[in-house]
């Protein structure tokens, strides 16, 4: 729709009314004028005049026809309220172009009065270049920048808090939000027989964990809030950063409870799919259990992993181990991932933590093994070793029971594999590191933290590579 004559100065009229905060030359909004006192400058005639043909005529053309009958009708004095500034239509406290897809992008772009391949620029510069900053988005007009961040817009980058690295090539990040919150993620580097880097990246999904499983770090350190989908993504991108290489698996393994952030892990898991590019059968989603979540997903038909941690082959042990096993029976649980099962194809893979004297018996592995065979095939354990934490009730099982265990499964015909304690379990050790920092004013005294281990099991599915570590030793930079 084009506008002009007697019908323009009518938008301009209301336009200097109800939107003159969006006029990028006057910083504040003026006082409002009388219809009688206003007087259309030609200059500005000229820019109102193209704002309104390019980007906003429908929007503004049917808020004058809604003032023009309230001014006919003379049924109230009051102002009409003015419709949204000319942004994009996203909440003001979502206005972060990373998580964002490229025809969301190109649409930004026209939205700001720019040219459509603009969009695919701010694409390849937030997933490619992964600039944190729109003002070094040097391709983009100063103009079109300029817009951006006075609308409210930013990349959605964070400053990375510190980094632990192992002697084995793992990496621990602890990211520092735009809250001043800290999260947790892992990088795990191996190196393939071909010489390739097969790089996995473990993320958190929440700040902390509400769950409070007995055996975990992060629950110990309290529950602040969900993580948003930009949260989750820029993970893997800082991941990537530091390693310089691609990232080809990630873990939801970190932080939190994933299904109890599900919709930002569904985007998250979208963006790392189809803008970061990373193979849906390299993602793995993992939870504890929450009533109804595991259907849920199931409809999505993600070719994604479920892994379901277990760490009980009863309800009254698993109640004990994870008190939210009260609220979601074990039966229910193993229900809902063969119908997971059955619905997408995908086999659920079953977390289990070794504690010591608490779940490691080898009559534990046999009542698992039939547990698992009563609701079918589709399925197999990742044996996870405890990494004992300050103040905690448990013990590491030797690695002759750990063995033992792995054997009774196998000899049920239950697929099993071993995880190596220095790379994911290694995560438990990140979370005490900011349970330190969060309760601690003086984090420079922090020069040195150490953990040493002294025997090595194994490495999640995932890796399918083994390999040893006799100690770590990481430090703060």
């Amino acid at each position: 729709m084009m506008v002009g004559g007697a019908q323009y100065t009518h938008l301009l009229s209301l336009a200097e009314e109800g939107f003159s905060h969006i006029n990028a030359k006057t910083p504040t909004p003026q006082p409002l004028l009388r219809t009688a006192e206003r007087r259309p400058n030609p200059l500005r005639a000229h820019k109102w005049r193209r704002y309104f043909n390019h980007v906003h005529s429908a929007p503004l053309a049917r808020a004058a026809r809604s003032r023009a009958i309230s001014i006919s009708s003379r049924a109230t004095a009051t102002v009409p309220t003015p419709a949204p500034a000319p942004t994009p239509s996203r909440a003001a406290d979502s206005r972060f172009l990373l998580g964002l897809a490229e025809p969301e992008l190109q649409q930004l772009a026209l939205d700001f009065g720019q040219q459509r391949y603009r969009g695919k620029q701010l694409h390849q510069l937030i997933y490619k270049s992964k600039i944190r900053e729109i003002r070094d988005f040097l391709q983009l007009p100063q103009s079109f920048r300029n817009d951006l961040e006075e609308a409210g817009w930013k990349v959605g980058r964070s400053s990375v808090h510190s980094v632990v690295r192992a002697a084995d090539g793992t990496i621990k990040i602890l990211i520092k939000l735009e809250d001043d919150r800290l999260i947790e993620t892992v990088g795990i580097p191996v190196e393939e027989d071909s010489g390739s880097l097969r790089l996995t990246a473990c993320v958190s999904s929440q700040v902390g964990c509400p769950l409070r499983c007995s055996f975990c770090a992060t629950g110990k350190g309290g529950f602040s809030r969900n993580l948003q989908q930009h949260e989750i993504v820029e993970q893997v991108l800082a991941i990537e950063e530091l390693f310089k290489n691609r990232v080809s698996n990630v873990v939801f393994m970190g932080m939190g409870e994933p299904m109890l952030n599900l919709k930002a892990v569904l985007g998250a898991h979208r963006c790392l799919n189809k803008d970061v590019q990373i193979g849906q059968r390299m993602i793995t989603i993992s939870t504890v259990g929450v009533p109804n979540t595991i259907k849920k997903l199931a409809t999505y038909k993600l070719q994604s992993t479920l892994a379901v941690s277990l760490h009980a082959s009863n309800q009254k042990l698993r109640e004990k181990i994870v008190p939210s096993a009260k609220s979601y029976p074990l039966q229910a649980i193993m229900k809902d991932c063969k119908d997971y099962f059955l619905e997408t194809g995908r086999r659920v893979s079953f977390e289990y933590t070794l504690l010591a004297g608490v779940n490691d018996e080898v009559e534990h592995a046999v009542e698992l093994a039939e547990l698992l065979h009563s609701w079918g095939r589709g399925s197999h354990v990742n044996l996870i070793p405890f990494n004992p934490i300050e103040g905690s009730e448990y013990r590491r099982p030797y690695k002759k029971a750990v063995l033992a265990f792995a054997a009774a499964l196998k000899t049920e015909e239950i697929p099993v594999l071993r995880r190596i304690h220095g790379g994911l379990d290694a995560l438990e050790e990140l979370s005490q590191l900011r349970n330190v920092f969060k309760n601690s004013r003086i984090l420079t005294a922090i020069q040195m933290v150490t953990w040493k281990s002294s025997e090595v099991i194994s490495i999640h599915a995932c890796l399918h590579q083994d390999y040893e570590l006799a100690f770590c030793n990481f430090k703060v930079e």
